[in-house]
């Protein structure tokens, strides 16, 4: 029943944070205007506001934020600590690095295909190398430690790439990318990369169970016939085809996979089965509110939503750790 109320809430949630964000803008609507709009009643420059503009900022920032939402859960509930998340733990870095690799090699301009399947490749990468080394490295904090290396390198090489920028408008293209963004997303951009981040995200949803056998610790989960090799293999195919999409969508966008889960975790019992799909719809409805926020900032140039969700997840992210900490201790 709780698990019920949870997704009404969250469900309800999402609706309303959709809604707003086709009422918020440059120029604000009316409630009756815009749906005067989605009815197609309305002055055909409505109905483009409405239908070519935000709607599909709206969904590219549900689908980005429930693609990390859900990576998140299943990453902590594999690698047994909250303090996993795909920005955290190096994916989205490796992933943006590869993607800025075809952007700077003019590679992207060839097939719409090939900026998400480098994004793809990736995050592929990083999460094998966690997953290889979560197998022999046993403490979570030297892996949080090898995912922060792994993130600050992959940095520093997309650095050296936007250092040597062939031009001013290639290197304000990968800026802009790199600093992440859903605005001026359309419903081709999301027709790419969608059904990639659907495949991940269900990969992960079949690998629930098991996760849930890992609660137990390997060796106990191992006792009741659970397939490590095959579980680690699955959630990091489906982290890293999630996570990957995701970076070639919006590009980089952090914290936002670490702070829903956290969140949803009390209200699923501590259950990481339970916590992916709870997860994913807070972490679309979180990113939908953030892009709202973006727009209504009374700022000159509109700030990019992975700088405001980095603003947000970091203290988030820093309150996690001294609360973990407080518990060991």
């Amino acid at each position: 029943m709780r698990t019920a109320y949870l997704y009404g809430w969250l469900i309800t949630g999402i609706v309303l944070a959709l809604v707003a964000a086709c009422l918020f803008g440059s120029t604000p609507m009316s409630i009756t205007r815009v749906m005067a709009a989605i009815l197609g009643q309305a002055p055909a420059g409505d109905v483009i506001v409405i239908w070519e503009i935000r709607l599909p900022r709206a969904l590219a920032a549900l689908v980005v934020g429930a693609a990390l939402g859900i990576s998140g859960a299943a990453l902590q509930g594999l690698l047994r600590n909250p303090l996993a998340e795909p920005g955290v733990l190096g994916v989205t870095a490796s992933a943006a690095l590869a993607a800025t690799f075809t952007l700077y090699y003019g590679l992207a301009a060839g097939s719409a295909y090939i900026l998400p399947m480098a994004s793809i490749v990736g995050a592929l990468g990083a999460t094998s190398l966690l997953a290889i080394a979560a197998m022999r490295i046993r403490s979570v904090v030297t892996l949080i430690l090898l995912g922060v290396g792994l993130s600050s390198f992959s940095a520093a090489l997309m650095s050296l790439l936007l250092n040597l920028a062939p031009n001013p408008f290639s290197l304000s293209d990968m800026i802009n990318w790199l600093l992440g963004s859903v605005a001026n997303r359309s419903y081709d951009d999301l027709k790419i990369t969608t059904p990639l981040i659907l495949a991940g995200m269900i990969i992960l949803f079949v690998t629930r169970r098991g996760l849930s056998a890992l609660t137990l610790g390997e060796e106990a989960a191992s006792g009741i016939g659970l397939d490590l090799r095959k579980q680690r293999i699955a959630v990091v195919l489906g982290a890293g085809l999630a996570t990957g999409a995701a970076v070639a969508l919006a590009g980089a966008i952090g914290f936002v996979g670490i702070v829903a889960p956290h969140i949803v975790r009390p209200f699923v019992g501590y259950d990481p089965a339970r916590s992916l799909l709870p997860s994913a719809l807070l972490a679309g409805m979180i990113l939908v509110l953030a892009d709202i926020g973006v727009r209504l900032l009374p700022t000159n140039t509109e700030l990019k939503l992975g700088v405001v969700a980095a603003l947000i997840g970091a203290p988030a992210f820093i309150w996690i750790a001294v609360q973990r900490r407080t518990i060991n201790d």
